[in-house]
């Protein structure tokens, strides 16, 4: 079964210190520097009152993860992570999405094509599976009479 993963080689002390820079870079382009802007914006509005205390760059920070926050939850589009790759169909469903594209596409040439090489495959695979189980009874029968 094929599986959809990337796999990052990481050899050394070189390639650990390239990594440790990445994981640098992307935390001050995606967390520091937002929060350092937060904190200006807010530094500058409270700078017009006297009453509200103005932050530091760590409020800042967390000024802007709680932005963040709020878009998320209240975005109309849903924004899903998922762990889990997709599992492939069987054999079944496999033929039944053909016998679906079958009915929609009978005057399209390439599409018969490609169904018939389809379809000669799963035929090539039962008998292949046929002549397996063929074999392995022989050899049971074979061994059984000896």
């Amino acid at each position: 079964m094929k599986k959809n993963i990337n796999v990052i080689e990481i050899r050394g002390i070189r390639g650990l210190i390239i990594a440790g820079l990445i994981v640098c870079c992307l935390c001050a382009g995606f967390i520091v520097f937002p929060g350092l802007v937060a904190m200006t914006a807010w530094n500058f509005i409270v700078s017009f009152t006297t009453q509200i205390p103005p932050i530091g760059i760590f409020q800042g920070i967390l000024l802007w993860g709680i932005l963040v926050a709020l878009y998320f939850i209240f975005r109309k589009d849903k924004f899903v992570i998922c762990f889990k790759s997709p599992e492939g169909l069987n054999e079944e469903e496999l033929k039944t999405v053909f016998a679906d594209i079958k009915k929609q596409a009978q005057d399209d040439k390439i599409l018969q094509t490609m169904l018939k090489a389809r379809e000669t495959e799963l035929k090539l695979k039962d008998n292949e599976n046929l002549n397996s189980e063929q074999m392995t009874d022989s050899k049971q029968s074979d061994a059984g009479s000896k």
